[in-house]
């Protein structure tokens, strides 16, 4: 199934406009541009269904993807995607080209591992609350992770882990890091429990 999430046939379509696009709708298809690399914009159209289950697999939106323009090879990261609000349909598409010389920045999901084993969670009471899902990321094309792995296995209860307790692979920066101090945002953190029960408080007054 590789292949098909990362390598996508497309055609380019002179025919623009709403009402093309609504035609292109109707035949399963998929209107979507190209842009980036100072190069001119390029209106394409994509074949619905494969979009479809491509799109269910989350490296689709965090790996460099191959569009096969008539014979052409184009290497683009998907920068948005324009959903029916309540049907499984795919309305437009927003491909960015890649340079592979070029610094590129695009969001990048986090993987949370060792929830359940944590020290706050396991020997502490506590529970985890996730701050980020995921990150926007600079590096260029070749060092773009799929994903940011979060290890929590020694975070203790009332513990946050910051964007700089983060480990990037080489040559991959945060950009909201790269703001300065002030942006370094929680990621997660380990909850201890809400206050104590009524039960507590009264055997609390009893005891004094």
């Amino acid at each position: 199934m590789t292949d098909a999430i990362f390598n996508l046939d497309a055609e380019v379509r002179t025919d623009i406009g709403k009402g093309a696009s609504r035609r292109l709708r109707r035949a399963d298809k998929v209107p979507a541009v190209l842009y980036g690399a100072d190069k001119e914009a390029v209106s394409l159209t994509l074949d619905h269904n494969k979009v479809i289950q491509a799109q269910e697999f989350e490296a689709f939106y965090s790996h460099i993807l191959t569009l096969n323009i008539g014979g052409e090879k184009v290497e683009a990261l998907i920068k948005d995607m324009q959903r029916h609000p309540f049907k499984p349909k795919i309305l437009h598409m927003d491909f960015l080209r890649v340079d592979a010389s070029h610094t590129i920045t695009t969001q990048v999901p986090l993987h949370f591992l060792n929830e359940d084993t944590c020290k706050g969670v396991k020997l502490q009471g506590g529970h985890v609350e996730h701050n980020l899902a995921d990150v926007e990321v600079s590096c260029l094309p070749g060092q773009l992770p799929e994903f940011i792995e979060v290890d929590l296995a020694d975070v203790e209860k009332d513990q946050t882990l910051h964007l700089s307790d983060l480990v990037l692979p080489k040559g991959v920066t945060l950009v909201e890091l790269a703001k300065g101090e002030n942006h370094d945002q929680a990621v997660v953190t380990v909850k201890g429990a809400k206050g104590g029960s009524a039960e507590d408080d009264a055997a609390e007054d009893d005891a004094e």
